[in-house]
């Protein structure tokens, strides 16, 4: 399976490399140089090949602010990817269609196609670091397939102007008509027509417990990303640091009894005496035995994803409260283990969580006496 995947991998970054280099060509000669068939295989590789592999390899099945976040909302993504499945889908039937059919299916084709383009943007802005790798390729090849769509109908000559006056169908000549514009404003209409045709898929999926905004939840409702909006979420969660603790110095100031602000990963938070002499504690653990430091550490992480993962309930300033009581058990335990192995205990304390600067003065204070 491994093989096949490695296999895959090279596949489509190889896909991507050559329809990027196809298009830089085609701005030049106004034509695509490879083989069809091997244009073909590329075109399918970036269109399906490229998402298939950023959603089994790098996509996170939960939002989380201490490793890679979900791409999408995980309540709303349903309706991105039956999105995306219907663009996929239609690029496929322009990439093997020979010629041109009905006119109202060449209108569909044409405004998905524009919708999967339109789509694939956000999406490069949502991803961003690698949206010129992924996103860049598959752009482009939807826009070959508009551009081969068009063509083909310039070519076939299927039906003359004075032909489609003679149409009784009027949706039927309304799709002519629309094939027939010059592409300036073709597909601007076509995008317009894109519309409807996203508001059957959203009314669709609603029977499946999407929401009417959830096109644009499964953007914002996200963490890290390009149009997340929970990255307030995310403030005071120390990735590898005292999660209990810091949950309990968020409690109410009466009960938590907060003593300053600290500064960690670059963040204001609120210390308390207990996450002040927890850290101290760690400090002194990770000086004096890095192995059992490691171990226990390792292992406390695990209960800092639970609490990463339910964060909005521990982030209750109650249930903070609950937290400190519940903690002060092991607040004794980590002074008395201070007072006996440390020659100076408060000082270790009174350092924790401060920045570099007033660290180091308060450092420099220390050796003076």
């Amino acid at each position: 399976m491994k093989i096949i995947i490695i296999l895959l991998v090279v596949g489509c970054l190889l896909s991507a490399l050559l329809v990027c280099i196809e298009f830089l060509i085609y701005l030049f000669i106004n034509k695509r140089v490879f083989n069809k068939n091997l244009e073909k295989t590329i075109d399918v590789l970036v269109i399906v090949g490229l998402p298939f592999l950023y959603f089994i390899l790098l996509e996170k099945s939960t939002n989380d602010c201490c490793s890679e976040s979900a791409t999408f909302s995980p309540e709303h993504r349903l309706t991105i990817y039956v999105l995306m499945g219907i663009s996929i889908l239609a690029g496929i039937y322009s990439i093997f269609k020979q010629k041109i059919l009905s006119p109202v299916l060449e209108v569909f084709v044409n405004a998905t196609l524009l919708l999967g383009f339109v789509l694939n943007i956000f999406v490069a802005i949502q991803v961003k670091e690698i949206a010129i790798l992924g996103n860049l390729p598959i752009s482009i090849v939807f826009v070959f397939q508009l551009i081969k769509s068009q063509n083909q109908f310039l070519e076939s000559n299927f039906i003359q102007l004075s032909e489609v006056q003679k149409l009784t169908n009027p949706i039927e000549k309304m799709a002519w008509r629309i094939l027939r514009l010059e592409p300036i404003i073709k597909y601007p209409i076509l995008l317009i027509l894109a519309l409807p045709i996203l508001v059957i898929i959203v009314c669709f999926l609603l029977l499946f417990g999407q929401k009417p905004d959830s096109i644009i939840r499964a953007f914002t409702d996200t963490y890290k990303h390009g149009f997340s909006q929970l990255d307030y979420m995310c403030d005071n969660v120390n990735c590898g640091g005292h999660f209990l603790c810091s949950v309990a110095a968020n409690g109410h100031s009466d009960v938590v009894k907060p003593v300053r602000y600290g500064e960690r990963g670059g963040n204001k938070i609120i210390c308390n005496r207990q996450l002040l002499v927890a850290n101290a504690f760690e400090e002194l653990l990770e000086e004096n035995f890095p192995k059992l430091h490691h171990l226990i550490r390792r292992n406390y992480n695990k209960v800092g994803n639970v609490v990463h993962k339910y964060y909005s309930i521990f982030n209750n300033k109650f249930v903070a409260d609950s937290v400190y009581f519940l903690m002060k058990p092991l607040e004794l335990i980590f002074i008395i283990m201070l007072y006996t192995f440390d020659r100076k205990p408060e000082n270790r304390i009174a350092k924790q969580y401060l920045n570099k600067n007033d660290r180091r003065e308060l450092q420099g204070i220390e050796n003076r006496e």
